[in-house]
C-alpha cells in the first residue's frame, strides 16, 4: 500500500499541472533580469524593454523584470558570462546581438556552445539593409567594388561589421569600417556629421524606429537588403543572395546572413530546469500575440514577426553543420580587417 501511495504521489507531482504549480511558486516574488548585449537606446534595447513590460503577465507567478545593458564585444562578454557563471535557474535571460548564435564558429573569444543555450525565441525575421547618405556619389551596390565607402560599426561580431567584411571578401567590395561607436544612435549622428558615409548592415526596423525622417526626406540611399525574401517596403532593392555567383558563396552568405531570420533572439543558459525553459518559451510566444505588446511595438515602429524557441534552436543546429571549409572562409573574411 505504501508503495502504491508513493507511485501515485510521484505521478501527481510529475503531472503538467504540478510542474506548472512548481514554476509559478518559483517565480512568484522573483525579480528577473534581461541582460542586453548592446547600448541603451538602440533597437535591441528598445525591443527588450518592450518585451519586458509585457512578458511578466504571461510568466507563471508574475515576477518583475529589470533590463540591464552590457554593450561589450557585440554581446560576447555578456553571453560568456551567463553561459559559464549563470545563474542557471531561469532568472537571467540574455538578449544578444544576432551574431551570437554563430559566434563560436566565427569569432575568437566565444566561450560557449550555442546549441546548448536554451533559445526562447526571436521577436522578428528582420530585413537588414546597407545604405549610404544621400550626398555620397553611389547609387548601386555594385559601385562598392569601384570606390571605398566609409561605414560605421560598434564592434566585431555585429551585422554592421561582419556583413560588409564578407562582401569585401566574396565580391571585392571596398567597405572601410570605422569601429568604436557605442551604438546605432551614435553611428547615425556620425553619418549626419559627415564623419562616415553610411551603415552597411543595420536592421530596417532600426532605421525606421530611429530615423524615419531620413526615409521620409530621402536622406539615405538603400543599396541592398540581406534578408531571404524581399521586404515590401524595399521594392527594387537587390537581395544579397542574388549577388552570389557560386554555391560556396551562397553557403558562406547563408551562414552569416541567417542572422536576419533570428534577428532579435532571447536565451537562457544551459542547465535551467526544463519546466522553466518551457514556461518561458510559452510566455514569450504569448507575448508576441499580446495586444498590449503589439500596440506598443507598433507605436515604436518595431516590426514583429516572431520565431519560436524551438525554431531558433533548430536553425542554430542547422548552421552548426555548415561544412568546415565554408566556416573557415567566412571566419577568415571576418578576421581580415582586425
Amino acid at each position: 500500500m505504501r508503495l502504491l501511495i508513493a507511485v501515485c504521489a510521484a505521478i501527481v507531482l510529475g503531472s503538467p499541472a504540478a510542474r506548472a504549480q512548481d514554476v509559478a511558486a518559483f517565480y512568484r516574488g522573483k525579480q528577473l533580469r534581461f541582460v542586453v548585449g548592446s547600448a541603451v537606446g538602440g533597437a535591441y534595447d528598445l525591443y527588450a524593454r518592450t518585451v519586458a513590460r509585457q512578458i511578466v503577465h504571461h510568466i507563471p507567478g508574475n515576477p518583475t523584470i529589470i533590463v540591464q545593458n552590457q554593450p561589450a564585444a557585440g554581446g560576447l562578454v555578456m553571453t560568456n558570462q551567463i553561459y559559464n557563471q549563470g545563474p542557471k535557474d531561469g532568472t537571467v535571460i540574455g538578449v544578444p546581438l544576432n551574431g551570437i548564435p554563430t559566434a563560436p564558429m566565427l569569432q575568437a573569444g566565444a566561450q560557449f556552445d550555442s546549441a546548448k543555450l536554451n533559445w526562447l525565441g526571436s521577436i522578428n525575421r528582420e530585413a537588414y539593409v546597407g545604405f549610404v547618405w544621400h550626398t555620397v556619389p553611389v547609387s548601386r551596390i555594385g559601385e562598392a567594388a569601384e570606390r571605398e565607402l566609409l561605414v560605421g560599426s560598434t564592434t566585431v561580431g555585429t551585422t554592421m561589421n561582419d556583413f560588409p567584411l564578407l562582401l569585401n571578401d566574396l565580391l571585392g567590395y571596398k567597405f572601410k569600417i570605422v569601429r568604436g561607436y557605442q551604438g546605432t544612435p551614435q553611428i547615425n549622428l556620425a553619418i549626419e556629421r559627415g564623419e562616415i558615409q553610411g551603415n552597411a548592415g543595420v536592421g530596417w526596423a532600426s532605421v525606421r524606429a530611429l530615423t524615419q525622417t531620413w526615409i521620409d526626406e530621402k536622406k539615405i540611399k538603400i543599396l541592398l537588403q540581406y534578408n531571404a525574401e524581399p521586404h515590401p517596403e524595399l521594392p527594387g532593392v537587390p537581395l544579397v543572395m542574388g549577388l552570389a555567383r557560386t554555391d560556396p558563396e551562397r553557403l558562406a552568405m547563408r551562414l552569416l546572413f541567417a542572422r536576419t531570420e533570428y534577428a532579435r533572439p532571447f536565451f537562457l543558459p544551459p542547465e535551467v530546469p526544463v519546466e522553466r525553459v518551457e514556461a518561458l518559451r510559452r510566455a514569450f510566444d504569448a507575448t508576441m500575440k499580446d495586444p498590449a505588446f503589439l500596440a506598443e511595438a507598433a507605436k515604436l515602429q518595431l516590426e514583429v514577426s516572431p520565431m519560436t524557441g524551438e525554431a531558433v534552436q533548430a536553425l542554430v543546429g542547422e548552421l552548426a553543420r555548415t561544412p568546415p571549409a565554408i566556416v573557415s572562409r567566412v571566419r577568415s573574411a571576418l578576421e581580415a580587417a582586425k
